[in-house]
């Protein structure tokens, strides 16, 4: 089992548990001085995941496109996100890792393209799959804080 994994599964566990409580309108409000919104930033982080390590490693993606284009890096939220969609990221949102896990061990990563723009942008060395989740353990933490501090002002 991987550690990596497993605390990347507990930490989503844990973001899906500070917004249990929150509305619809609250999980798609963006505040001023904002350019996303809560829900925006769990699809971006189902996003992320996704590229680093399928992308990456020269493989399709493992979720539907709807959870990984509107995501990606520097987009936006384009419109209101309807609570059956909400539902349905949040579930991909923690079946991305599991189903991550469940591949980790079969070394289908094994051809990774290393990213010169991360590993420049942040100081990471990622060449390989276990350097993806390193960087992942950081990228989640950066966007539950931005997810936190979106809540505080609703």
């Amino acid at each position: 089992m991987n550690t990596k994994i497993e605390k990347i599964k507990n930490f989503r566990l844990f973001l899906l548990k500070q917004i249990e409580d929150l509305t619809t309108q609250q999980l798609n409000e963006i505040p001023t001085g904002y350019k996303n919104n809560i829900i925006w930033n769990l699809g971006h982080l189902i996003c992320v995941q996704q590229n680093m390590c399928y992308v990456k490693s020269s493989l399709s993606v493992a979720v539907e496109d709807k959870y990984f284009s509107p995501f990606m890096p520097g987009t936006k939220p384009e419109s209101f996100i309807e609570e059956q969609k909400i539902k349905n990221i949040k579930k991909v949102f923690i079946n991305s890792i599991d189903k991550l896990h469940s591949v980790y061990d079969n070394n289908i990563y094994k051809n990774y393209s290393p990213s010169p723009t991360i590993q420049k942008a942040y100081g990471f060395e990622i060449n390989n799959i276990d350097g993806a989740l390193e960087y992942l353990l950081h990228h989640e933490g950066l966007h539950a804080g931005y997810i936190l501090a979106i809540m505080h002002l609703l």
